[in-house]
């Protein structure tokens, strides 16, 4: 198992005893004897993980600190993308690129199309990546459920489709998914679904914003609990950051990956924001295009970094 899947596999194991034990808020020495490693081991491992103390990250995983988000971090989407650009405590420079299947391709249900997938581990535990000559088309968390089931729920969503397992023609387009490349991915979803995602899009790193502002940015703003479904249906989890988004009590809301995914991905993104840990600006840029399913397989050829260090 690699090194960052038995961090992050600790790191959930924390999130969830804290949770469980939020009214007696146990201490680091808690917190470490519960994971089985040693207050000093514990050290170490946050550190790695996130770039900062135990004692400055706990704060990050407390319950409360969802509603912190919205109510000092609330993003509302018409002006998050264009002021989040020069916002100093950005993640990394992350460009997404992306085009929508066609209605007609849509209605094929991936009929003639070849999905190449494998399991990668990340930061936030496994998960499965898939992906066309056209673009990336999954990233899904298996923490919380297992491979199994995971696989299964991404493979329906290509039916007709031909999966192949071939981790190798992935590994360069994972590993700039998550480390600052760019990044371009192919989307199957209704009318809806796509406007839904879009607007997920706009949300800067380390920012949230609730079911509502989406329905309400997508000019459906009485579509919220539809808009909550279209969330939940999001292919491509961590790119397409349906983890920013969250009920408008402060609730975390639901996670399709699990909520110590979610709760975990929020705190690794706000102690970036606040200046925890040095990392490039991030930014998101989307296009939509027609696509005529022909060219060449330029997502999986190396590309050259972007990033800017600060």
């Amino acid at each position: 198992m690699d090194q960052q899947t038995r961090d992050y596999q600790r790191v959930a194991k924390a999130i969830r005893f804290l949770g469980e034990q939020r009214v007696s808020q146990p201490s680091l020495p808690e917190v470490a004897a519960h994971v089985g490693v040693s207050p000093a081991h514990f050290q170490r491992l946050f550190t790695r993980w996130a770039g900062v103390s135990p004692k400055r990250y706990v704060q990050y995983l407390t319950l409360d600190h969802a509603r912190r988000l919205l109510a000092d971090r609330y993003s509302v989407l018409d002006t998050a993308y264009e002021s989040g650009l020069s916002s100093p405590g950005r993640l990394h420079d992350l460009f997404v690129t992306w085009e929508a299947m066609t209605p007609g391709e849509y209605a094929e249900r991936g009929s003639g199309l070849e999905i190449a997938y494998g399991w990668f581990p990340t930061r936030f535990g496994e998960v499965l990546a898939l992906g066309t000559r056209r673009g990336l088309c999954g990233l899904a968390f298996a923490a919380d459920e297992g491979r199994e089931a995971v696989f299964e729920d991404m493979a329906a969503r290509w039916p007709r489709a031909s999966l192949v397992e071939d981790p190798a023609r992935l590994e360069g387009v994972v590993e700039r998914a998550f480390d600052g490349g760019e990044t371009r991915l192919l989307l199957s979803g209704t009318p809806f679904q796509i406007k839904v995602w879009e607007a997920l899009l706009r949300i800067p790193s380390g920012f949230v914003t609730t079911y509502e502002e989406v329905a309400r940015a997508i000019g459906q703003p009485r579509a919220a609990r539809a808009a909550g479904t279209a969330i939940g249906r999001n292919p491509v989890s961590w790119l397409i950051p349906c983890h920013r988004a969250l009920r408008k009590s402060g609730e975390l809301g639901g996670y399709r990956w699990g909520a110590d995914v979610k709760r975990a991905m929020l705190a690794w993104e706000s102690v970036r924001a606040n200046g925890g840990a040095a990392a490039p600006e991030s930014r998101c840029r989307e296009v939509l295009a027609e696509c005529s399913g022909s060219g060449p397989d330029q997502f999986l050829s190396p590309r050259p970094r972007t990033s800017a260090m600060p």
